[in-house]
């Protein structure tokens, strides 16, 4: 059975450098037989999380389920019924975008945390899928997990999300044109952690 590989893609715009990125890696995950399927956030009615915390009080492993009825629901499913996932965002702000953000917070309902506990228990500690990371920015690569917190904050969603990270692409001067492309180099990298995930 083919793996499945579902793409989280926060970006604004999809001819920027991250789609470019993520389009690269979802290539090599299908070149090794996955099927794979893309969501893009600024396509997805998702509202802004309302802090209620009704999602957290149940006890139990299942996921918390929000009050809102938005699109949220249906890109849980996808991601539940993945073998691995890649998270992508640019940097906006030395963070990763609003889109992202919302839907990062939204990811409450993976967590316990009923009135009266200090702070939050993750409800399963168990990683069943394989995550790839992709953010790019307008300064170097590297600085991104250094100098910003994209790199903690898609960490933090492919736990939430019971992923373990395989792989990271962190994409630099990326704000160099208004139609960016990438060198063939970090396509091939791309490609490759696709690969990984299939």
């Amino acid at each position: 059975m083919s793996a499945r590989v579902v793409a989280i893609v926060g970006s604004y715009r999809e001819s920027g450098a991250t789609e470019l990125a993520v389009a690269a890696v979802l290539e090599g995950a299908r070149a090794k037989g996955a099927t794979t399927q893309t969501i893009r956030l600024s396509e997805c009615p998702i509202e802004f999380c309302a802090n209620c915390r009704q999602c957290t009080q149940a006890p139990g492993g299942e996921r918390g389920r929000c009050r809102q009825h938005d699109g949220l629901e249906q890109i849980l499913a996808a991601v539940e019924s993945a073998d691995a996932i890649v998270l992508a965002s640019p940097v906006n702000y030395y963070n990763v975008t609003a889109l992202f953000r919302r839907f990062l917070e939204r990811l409450l309902g993976y967590v316990y945390w009923p009135w009266g506990q200090n702070g939050p228990t993750l409800r399963c500690k168990l990683q069943p899928r394989k995550a790839v990371l992709v953010a790019s920015a307008g300064m170097p690569g590297f600085l991104i997990p250094l100098a910003t917190g994209a790199a903690r904050a898609l960490r933090l969603a492919a736990r939430m999300l019971g992923a373990k990270p395989v792989g990271q692409l962190w994409i630099g001067l990326a704000a160099g044109k208004p139609q960016p492309t990438l060198p063939a180099r970090t396509l091939k990298r791309a490609r490759r952690l696709g690969m990984m995930l299939a």
